[in-house]
């Protein structure tokens, strides 16, 4: 936004000045109109300053948002009412934050597409590619129903995913609580039994863990704490992450599932865009970004480049060896028949029930995996104060 100092007239005649916060000029003009003031002069005292540009809006808003614009347009209701509408209707302040920025740049004069262009923190560029195909076509209504069916699909899959990983997350956490409370209240309590006896190697590592833990609890938390810093910092740096994601599709079941996820991501933006009537090469820059594998992102970028040389799309994908075979003969057919939307919302609806199965399986072998690890741990601290005590049980005899 910007702050404009005007001078205008009255319908009476009188001079007056002050002034008002508008995205541009012509919109300032127009506020002044409608409280029936004549500008004289207008300059801007300040730079735009964006109420909702740095804001981050969810799914399940944006679903919620696009739907609503896309019935009130459907109802007949003109673009300016209807975005003024939701302005004053939004599910939270933020939204009415955001809303009301691209009000005011569409009354100044900009087009919708062009409006959420300016605000990438709420609007990521497929959906502004989206809706500025829709506009040049004349189908902004379908593009924006599109646009909500494809976020809350998404937000269908996150969620499914992050609920199925609560029960191994909390499992993790108790275990860990429980073997700390061991080796600070349990395992002390053992130790003077033992002093000046020769130990086994499993109890000298026990006690030797619990001396740490006891005595030098500052530094093992400190070392913890920095490690686990360490360890985020270089999964966020580019070596970091790509090795992240190598070993994370290797792991059994939840790397294959990890990669459907993100082909199923694929297969419905790359569907749903060239359905809005957007570009191929243009839609398969926007879903290589939005992949999440940079493994993906390669083949897609590949696949772009051989569409530029008038190859087709399948090849490049298939020879990345990340993609199905059953998937790989579907989109060929596919491209042959000029049906390649139409498809590939069909395989992302596909694939999407599929790695729902697939993530119940990979969270139903993660429980017994982690109950194993605890239960070997806690065998560890039983067989570390046991032993000697057996030992000593035999020596008295």
């Amino acid at each position: 936004m910007a702050i404009f100092q005007y001078m205008a007239r009255t319908t009476s005649g009188e001079k007056v000045d002050g002034e008002i916060e508008a995205a541009t000029e012509s919109a300032a003009v127009r506020v002044l109109d409608e409280k029936q003031l004549f500008p004289i002069s207008m300059t801007e005292r300040a730079e735009r300053k964006g109420v909702g540009s740095g804001v981050k809006l969810r799914r399940a808003e944006l679903a919620n948002l696009y739907e609503q614009l896309s019935d009130l347009l459907r109802a007949g209701v003109p673009m300016m009412r209807a975005l003024e509408t939701l302005k004053k209707t939004g599910s939270s302040q933020r939204v009415s934050n955001v809303m009301t920025e691209i009000f005011d740049a569409v009354s100044g004069g900009s087009s919708l597409s062009e409006a959420m262009r300016e605000r990438p923190q709420s609007f990521d560029p497929l959906q502004a590619a989206m809706v500025a195909a829709g506009e040049r076509g004349g189908f902004l209504e379908e593009v924006l129903a599109d646009l909500s069916e494809f976020l809350e699909k998404q937000d269908q899959l996150r969620n499914s995913v992050r609920g199925a990983m609560i029960y191994p997350i909390i499992l993790i956490i108790i275990g860990f609580i429980a073997v700390a409370a061991c080796l600070v209240w349990m395992v002390p309590k053992f130790q003077p039994l033992f002093e000046g006896k020769p130990l086994p190697l499993p109890s000298v590592m026990l006690f030797a863990a619990s001396d740490l833990f006891v005595e030098y609890w500052q530094f093992s938390f400190a070392a913890i704490i920095l490690g686990f810093i360490i360890f985020l910092m270089f999964l966020k740096s580019e070596s970091g992450t790509r090795l992240a994601n190598i070993w994370k599709l290797r792991i059994p079941v939840i790397g294959s599932t990890l990669l459907m996820v993100s082909v199923t991501r694929f297969c419905r933006i790359l569907g749903t865009m060239l359905g809005s009537g957007v570009p191929l090469l243009q839609s398969l820059d926007i879903a290589r970004d939005a992949a999440g594998l940079p493994q993906l992102a390669d083949a897609i970028e590949n696949a772009g480049e051989s569409v530029k040389k008038g190859e087709g799309l399948t090849p490049t994908l298939e020879a990345s060896g990340l993609f199905p075979p059953q998937l790989i003969e579907m989109l060929s057919v596919a491209e042959e028949s000029n049906q390649l939307e139409k498809v590939l919302l069909k395989i992302a609806a596909t694939i999407e029930r599929r790695t729902t199965q697939r993530v119940e399986q990979a969270v139903r072998l993660l429980e017994p995996l982690i109950l194993t690890l605890l239960a070997g741990v806690i065998l560890f601290i039983a067989i570390g104060l046991l032993v000697p005590i057996f030992t000593m049980a035999q020596s008295m005899r």
